[in-house]
């Protein structure tokens, strides 16, 4: 009897996830349906719950904010790098301000976000789509139908692929399509530069990510809209997970706060700060850096107000090429500093990524020697 009821309720949560899916509306939809309770499919499971009670959220961290002004000079230059070296190798994540991306750029960006969603639902639906291979798609919660709990949140996502695999953009919606091709030419230049300062920061010439490994061959844009949720103590906005890529760029609006990341066992706020973008070392990077820099694990919390807005961009290699191999640098493995990572081709660590829930991937855990 249990097995059977067990069977019934995945049935019934099934045929719920597939309910809300085939509206193509998103969770803004059921936010503007006047909405007072959770729907089941957004509840996270109550083990889940009380973990998190364990998990003391500190308010007195904040994560390190680099002035990048005067990048270019060879003395400043110096300084810069040994600050994202340290945030590399202990948060993990830090923020960057006078990164040469200008407001305007910014609130564009942000503006087209907002634009997109609150626009007929009808004028959305056409771009609703769960193929991966789809340069422009809009969803909700792109592992909807492997986790355990659904996400509060919709995501237009666009690929900016080099090559023969050049975004038309004709493809991407005429409501954001100025904004998000403006944004991503100036995201382009500034995650090159962080890559230039990642690469000396590891001790190798400041081509090294961006050339021999090919690290910004491509980036993909994840517009998220967080709508309010009704009950953002049961919900997630996006769950603990680390990136797969090797760099994040995160652009917020600056109404609230949402991401924390997790931190010798507590949850940080990384509180907006005006004018500043998020960046995150991703799992690729860790690999690489043969554990030199850190992945860490982080987390988007639901609000009771908003629309919360980001865009994060990552910076993940020719994910098109899949038989590119990627393992720990040679030039940083030594007798005393052996490889702690196997190498692996793109094609099994992208396939390894789209056969797993968010809340689920540890991408480094597969492949440590």
């Amino acid at each position: 009897m249990a097995d059977s009821s067990a069977i019934d309720q995945q049935y019934d949560r099934m045929q719920m996830l597939k309910a809300f899916d085939e509206t193509k509306a998103g969770v803004k939809g059921l936010n503007d349906s006047g909405l007072f309770k959770l729907p089941e499919i957004f509840v996270r499971p109550s083990e889940e719950l009380i973990a998190d009670l364990k998990h003391e959220i500190a308010h007195q961290f904040q994560v390190p904010v680099i002035d990048l002004s005067g990048v270019d000079d060879s003395a400043r230059r110096k300084q810069i790098v040994e600050e994202v070296r340290s945030a590399a190798e202990t948060w993990g994540f830090f923020q960057v301000v006078n990164h040469g991306i200008p407001r305007s750029v910014c609130d564009g960006m942000i503006d087209g976000v907002r634009d997109f969603n609150e626009q007929d639902v009808d004028l959305k639906k056409k771009y609703y789509s769960r193929d991966t291979t789809r340069s422009v798609r809009y969803h909700s919660s792109y592992d909807l139908f492997m986790s355990r709990t659904a996400s509060w949140k919709d995501t237009l996502t666009i690929a900016f692929n080099s090559g023969s695999d050049l975004l038309d953009h004709q493809e991407l919606p005429p409501i954001c399509r100025d904004s998000t091709v403006e944004y991503s030419k100036h995201v382009e230049i500034l995650g090159n530069i962080l890559l230039g300062v990642l690469s000396e920061a590891l001790g190798l010439e400041a081509e090294f990510l961006r050339t021999n490994m090919e690290c910004s061959k491509g980036h993909r844009l994840h517009c998220h809209y967080y709508p309010p949720c009704p009950e953002p103590e049961l919900a997630i906005g996006t769950p603990k997970h680390s990136d797969a890529g090797f760099l994040t760029v995160l652009l917020q609006n600056q109404l609230l706060s949402g991401l924390q990341v997790l931190y010798e066992g507590r949850w940080i706020d990384i509180q907006p700060v005006q004018g500043a973008l998020v960046v995150n070392i991703g799992d690729l990077l860790q690999l690489v850096s043969n554990g030199k820099f850190r992945s860490n694990e982080h987390r988007a919390i639901a609000n009771r107000n908003g629309p919360r807005i980001s865009v994060s961009c990552f910076f993940s290699g020719p994910i098109n090429n899949m038989a590119k191999i990627y393992g720990p640098i040679e030039e940083l493995i030594t007798k005393e500093n052996p490889a702690v990572y196997k190498a692996v081709a793109m094609r099994d660590y992208l396939m390894n990524f789209l056969n797993t829930s968010l809340e689920d991937y540890r991408a480094l855990d597969y492949y440590k020697v």
